[in-house]
C-alpha cells in the first residue's frame, strides 16, 4: 500500500534561540521557540515591546546585523511548495536576496523610514518587479498602477508620480503593501502594520491583507500588541512573554479560555471592556497572583439608554475656557508676490466650551485639526482669527510677559516623549528646568525634594533622578513628561495622543495614573486621541472633529453608544472589539 507524504508546512521554526553579544554581556532575546505557519493562514504573534516577536519576524529574513546577533541553535526551514525545503539560517547572501521579497515579503511598522524619500512611490514598486521578475519598464510601470489599484489607492496615475511625503500615513501603507505583493510571496510578514494609523484606516488595511491572502493562499505572520486586531484577522495566535512563546492556540480558545496569566492580563486591561470610573486591571496583577479569567466579566460593555443630553448639567457653571469661531488656517498656495491665494483650514470656525475639572475627548481622524487646536489652546500657534477665553482672561489680547507667566498653568503632555526630553539633561534636572524658569523654587535643594515628590506621584524611584531618557522604556519615558508636566501645577492639560504609542498594559497604567492625579490635583484636560475606546473611558465629554470642524459633540457615554452623525458611527465601527 503506497503511503502519502503530508506537504511540509510553509514555515516551520525549530527550538530557535536569538542572542544578542555586546561588550557588556550576552542577552538572550528569543528563547528556545518552535512555531509552524501553514499556506492559507493567519498566525498572529502576540506581546509587547522587548517580547522577542520584532526579533523572531527580522529573524526569519536573516535582516539582524551579525554581530551582534547570534543564532545559538535552532532551524528555521522554508518549503514554498510544501516539498523542497531549505534553512533560511544556512542560505548565502545571493541565495537570501532571491528570496526576500520575491517568496518571503515584509511589511513594516513605519512606511517613512522604509520608502525611500528621494524616488517616487511608483518607482520604487517598479524597481523590485524589475529586480525581481525580469521584466521590462513599461511592464514594470502598468503592473505597478495595477498593484495600487488593487490596494485601492486613489488616482493610481497620479501617485505613480508622487513622493512618499506627499501622502498620508494610510496611503503610504498601502504602497507599502503593493511592494510586498508584487512579487506574489508565498509568506507575508506584517510587522505591526497598522499600529500608527486611525481605526478607520487600519479597518480598511486589515481587510486588505485577508483579502490578498485569501485569493492568494500567502501565509502571513501578523505581528502586533493589540489583541483586537488580532481577534479581526487571526487564524491562531502565538503569545511571546520576555522571548519564550507562552500561549498558543486557535484565535477563539485564547481569547474564550487564556491559560497564560500574562495573556488573561494582556485581554483583561484593555479599557474597551471597563465602565468609567472603574480602575483598570494591571498585567503585573495577573503575572503575580495568576487571577482568574472569566469571559463573562469582560463581556462588551452594556450601553446605557440613549437619552437627551443635558448641556445645562454641565454648564451650570461658568466655563474654564470658552472658545468661539476659532479658525486657524494655514497657506498652502502662494501667489508670484508671495502672498497667499489657497489656504487649509485645519481649525474651521468652531466654537464651543470646556468647564473647570473635566476631561473633554477629542477624536477624530489624522487631519481632522485635533492637534492644531490643542496647541492653539496652549498658545503655541496663534489662531488666523477668532477668540480663546481661559478662565476669563482673553489669550489674543495679552502680551509676552502675561502670557509667559500663564505657561505654568496650561501644559502639554506629547504623543513621542523621547523626542520632548533633552536627552543630554537627566531626567532630574528636566523635571526641575520649569521650577527654575518660573521661579517657583528658588533653591537647588528645593527643586530636588520637588521632583523626588513628583517622581513618586507619577510611580518612578528616587534612584532615577540622575539617570538620562535612554535607559527608561516608553512607559517610564511617558510618566516622565507627566511629571514634569505636573512641577507647576498647571490647572489645564493637553494629551495629545500621550497613549497612542504605548502597550496596551503599559497604556493601562499610564490611564490609571491621569485619573489618580486628576481626582488629586484638580486639574482640566483636554484627551486628544483617534482612539474612541480609550477617549471613551478616560473622558467625561467627547467632541468629534471632521475636516476642521465639529460633528458632535456630548456625554462621552452618550457619542460612543449612540452617536447621532454617520461620521461618528463610522469611527466607532471600526474599533476592533477583541472579544
Amino acid at each position: 500500500m503506497a503511503t502519502t507524504t503530508m506537504p511540509a508546512p510553509l514555515l516551520q521554526i525549530n527550538n530557535l534561540q536569538v542572542d544578542f553579544v555586546t561588550e557588556i554581556g550576552t542577552t538572550t532575546a528569543v528563547k528556545d521557540i518552535s512555531f509552524r505557519v501553514s499556506r492559507g493562514e493567519i498566525v498572529a504573534i502576540v506581546g509587547e515591546s522587548g517580547s522577542g516577536k520584532s526579533v523572531t519576524s527580522l529573524s526569519i529574513l536573516q535582516l539582524l546585523p551579525k554581530p551582534p546577533a547570534r543564532y545559538t541553535h535552532g532551524d528555521i526551514l522554508f518549503s514554498a511548495d510544501g516539498q523542497n525545503t531549505v534553512n533560511l539560517l544556512t542560505q548565502t547572501p545571493e541565495q537570501l536576496r532571491d528570496i526576500r521579497g520575491n517568496q518571503i515579503a515584509m511589511i513594516f511598522q513605519e512606511p517613512m523610514t522604509s520608502l525611500n524619500p528621494v524616488f517616487t512611490c511608483g518607482h520604487q514598486v517598479q524597481e523590485a518587479l524589475r529586480l525581481h521578475l525580469k521584466i521590462g519598464k513599461q511592464e514594470a510601470k502598468q503592473k505597478t498602477i495595477d498593484l495600487f489599484r488593487q490596494v485601492r489607492l486613489p488616482n493610481p496615475e497620479q501617485l505613480f508620480r508622487r513622493y512618499p511625503h506627499q501622502l498620508s500615513g494610510g496611503q503610504k501603507q498601502r504602497v507599502m503593501i503593493a511592494m510586498a505583493m508584487s512579487c506574489a510571496p508565498d509568506l507575508l510578514i506584517c510587522d505591526e502594520p497598522t499600529t500608527a494609523l486611525d481605526v478607520t484606516v487600519q479597518k480598511t488595511i486589515l481587510q486588505l491583507i485577508k483579502e490578498l491572502q485569501q485569493t492568494r493562499q500567502m501565509g502571513v505572520i501578523f505581528i502586533t500588541h493589540d489583541l483586537g486586531v488580532v481577534a479581526e484577522v487571526a487564524d491562531r495566535a502565538i503569545v511571546m512573554y520576555l522571548g519564550e512563546i507562552v500561549e498558543s492556540g486557535s484565535v477563539q480558545a485564547i481569547f474564550s479560555n487564556p491559560q497564560h496569566p500574562y495573556t488573561k492580563g494582556l485581554l483583561a486591561c484593555r479599557p474597551v471592556l471597563h465602565p468609567k470610573g472603574e480602575r483598570l486591571p494591571i498585567v503585573s496583577d495577573f503575572l503575580e497572583h495568576d487571577r482568574p479569567f472569566e469571559l463573562s466579566r469582560y463581556a462588551q460593555l452594556a450601553p446605557p439608554p440613549p437619552v437627551v443630553y443635558e448641556q445645562e448639567a454641565v454648564t451650570a457653571k461658568r466655563p474654564f475656557i470658552k472658545v468661539s469661531r476659532l479658525n486657524v488656517w494655514f497657506p498652502s498656495k502662494k501667489n508670484l508676490l508671495g502672498k497667499p491665494v489657497e489656504y487649509v483650514k485645519a481649525v474651521d470656525n468652531i466654537g464651543f466650551e470646556i468647564y473647570k475639572g473635566e476631561t473633554l475627548g477629542l477624536v477624530g481622524e489624522s487631519g481632522c485639526g485635533k492637534t492644531t487646536l490643542g496647541r492653539t489652546l496652549l498658545g503655541l500657534i496663534p489662531p488666523t482669527s477668532g477668540s480663546i477665553y481661559y478662565d476669563g482672561t482673553d489669550l489674543s489680547a495679552i502680551d509676552a510677559r502675561s502670557m509667559k507667566s500663564m505657561r505654568k498653568d496650561i501644559q502639554i503632555i506629547f504623543q513621542d516623549p523621547y523626542s520632548s526630553l533633552n536627552p543630554r539633561l537627566t531626567i532630574g534636572a528636566a523635571i526641575a528646568e520649569p521650577l527654575k524658569v518660573h521661579n517657583i523654587v528658588s533653591t537647588s535643594v528645593g527643586r530636588k525634594d520637588r521632583v523626588m515628590e513628583l517622581l513618586e506621584k507619577v510611580n518612578l524611584k528616587p534612584e532615577h533622578f540622575n539617570r538620562y531618557p535612554h535607559e527608561f522604556s516608553g512607559g517610564q519615558r511617558q510618566r516622565i513628561v507627566i511629571a514634569r508636566a505636573l512641577a507647576l501645577n498647571p490647572e489645564f492639560i493637553v494629551c495629545d495622543e500621550s497613549v497612542s504609542a504605548l502597550d496596551v498594559s503599559v497604556q493601562a497604567q499610564v490611564l490609571n495614573l491621569l485619573n489618580d492625579l486628576k481626582a488629586e490635583m484638580g486639574f482640566t484636560i483636554v484627551f486628544i486621541s483617534h482612539d474612541l475606546s480609550v477617549v471613551r473611558y478616560i473622558s467625561d465629554r467627547i467632541m468629534v472633529m471632521n475636516k476642521g470642524r465639529i460633528e458632535e459633540i456630548g456625554d462621552a457615554e452618550q457619542i460612543y453608544f449612540h452617536p447621532q452623525k454617520e461620521y461618528t458611527r463610522q469611527l466607532i465601527a471600526s474599533i476592533p472589539k477583541g472579544i
